[in-house]
This record gives C-alpha cells, structure tokens and sequence, in this order.
C-alpha cells in the first residue's frame, strides 16, 4: 500500500512539474511545495532535473519544424552565405548569447540555490514578484520581430532567465516579461523564451548526469520516478499548447492574479 502511495505522489507532482513549467506560475517553487505538501523530501536537485527534461522534449517536440528550419538556415548562411539565412543564423547566435548567464551562475551557485533559497519564505516572496512582473507587462504589445533582435536583447532576457534559477521566479515568466518589456511581439516573446529553455535544460542535465545516476533514491524509487517523467513530459505537452492560446489573446493577467494568491497561501499558512 504505501509503494502505491508513493507512486501516486510521484505520479502528481510530475503533473505538476509538467503542467507548471511552460506557464510563468514557477514550477521549481510548486515542486517545492508540493514536495512539502506530500511530506517528502527529495535531496538535491537529480529528481527536478530529471522532469525538466521530460518537460524539455515536449518543447522539442513542439517547437521541432521551428528547430529545423533554424538550424537548416542557419547552416546555408554559414557554408552558401546565403543572405535569406541571416536572420535565422543570428537569431541561434543570440540563443547562444541568452544562455551564457544562466549557465554561468548557475554553475557558481548551484549549491547555494539549492539549498538556502529553497524555503517556503523564500517561495512566497519570489512567487508574489513574478505576480507584479506580470502584472506590469499585461498590457504590452511590442513590435520586434525575430529578425529585430539584438545582442542586447539576448543578454537582458539572459540575464532574467538566470534570475529565474530562484525557486519562486517562473523561467518563462522573468524570460516572458523581459522580453516583451523589450518590445518584442507576444509571439517572438514566447518563442524566444521556450527555445531559451532548451540549451539551458540540456546543460542542467549533462551537469547532474553523474549525480542522477548516481542518486540512491533511482533504484528505490525507479517505477516512481519513471512515472513523473511520464506525466512530466504529458503535462509540458498540453500545457504549452494552452499556453500558447493564452498568449495570443494577451491573458496574462489572470497568472499574475493566481501568483498574488499563491504568494500569498504559501506565507501564510505553510
């Protein structure tokens, strides 16, 4: 009974983890609240990475011809110099840009993230900023396309992804709000934010490679943990679909309002 039980909550919170990581609510701080709502605590960072990447193939999957046609145009700017794929190889350059802050810091306070900016003081207070940050760009309707970005475009949304390292600050969120206070168009925003999220993802699981397998808890928890990448990866699936559609009709505001709430329940009752 309590291996299903276990199962069960593993199950849940990568339907959280999947469900919360393309929408700017945080899912690093979900997870951490649901982690404490089941009672389980789940040392260091093997199990998140591990549904991030779950999470990371539905943006794949997703945004795949995008992907494609990057990298094929990209490709013929750099061998044909063919001038029509300028735009797409500068837009993978600044990808490239994009990444390096996050990746720099979270190289460099990696453990310190972990575990002193994991409580739920710290989740509440950062989930009440996301709100605020939404709230202030609910209204923004830009007009850069891909092919208007800018190195200082990159490194400023690079810059709010590795704010976003902070249990608390939603990775597309703080990408999301950069962006768009930039003067990008929501479409640009969105895709620029998720194909962000995919260098990012895969140099924090090459990182914690060695520890996921190492981790004692994968050959006690294998099914549990194989059913929240599962759910995970379902979840990211559906959800960025959702989000999409919300983005294109310019809701942000109703996520602003449930972080306010969130933010809110977490101070003052867990």
């Amino acid at each position: 009974m309590e291996s299903i039980l276990i199962f069960i909550k593993f199950a849940f919170l990568g339907l959280v983890q999947g469900f919360t990581e393309p929408i700017p609510i945080s899912s690093s701080g979900h997870l951490v609240i649901a982690e404490h709502a089941f009672g389980l605590h789940i040392e260091g960072l093997s199990f998140a990475v591990l549904v991030n990447f779950s999470s990371l193939l539905a943006i794949l999957l997703i945004y795949r011809q995008d992907l494609i046609l990057i990298v094929r145009n990209a490709l013929r700017f750099l061998t044909k110099k063919d001038p029509s794929g300028k735009s797409d190889f500068m837009f993978a350059v600044y990808l490239i840009i994009g990444t390096v802050p996050a990746a720099i810091i979270g190289i460099l306070f990696n453990d310190l993230i972990s575990q002193q900016l994991s409580g739920m003081n710290t989740i509440g207070i950062t989930l009440l900023i996301t709100g605020v940050a939404l709230w202030l760009i609910r209204n923004l309707k830009g007009k850069k396309q891909d092919k208007d970005l800018s190195w200082r475009d990159a490194v400023i949304v690079g810059f709010a992804q590795a704010v976003a390292l902070i249990p608390g600050i939603s990775r597309s969120g703080a990408t999301i709000v950069a962006s768009m206070g930039l003067g990008m168009k929501q479409e640009t925003a969105l895709r620029f934010s998720f194909m962000l999220y995919i260098p990012v993802s895969i140099g924090g699981m090459l990182l914690e490679a060695k520890n996921l397998i190492g981790d004692p808890l994968l050959e006690t928890y294998a099914l549990p943990y194989a059913a929240a990448f599962v759910c995970s990866l379902v979840a990211s699936y559906f959800s960025l679909k959702w989000f999409m559609g919300i983005m294109a009709r310019g809701n942000l505001k109703w996520f602003s309002f449930y972080c306010f709430f969130a933010g809110a329940a977490v101070l003052m009752f867990l």
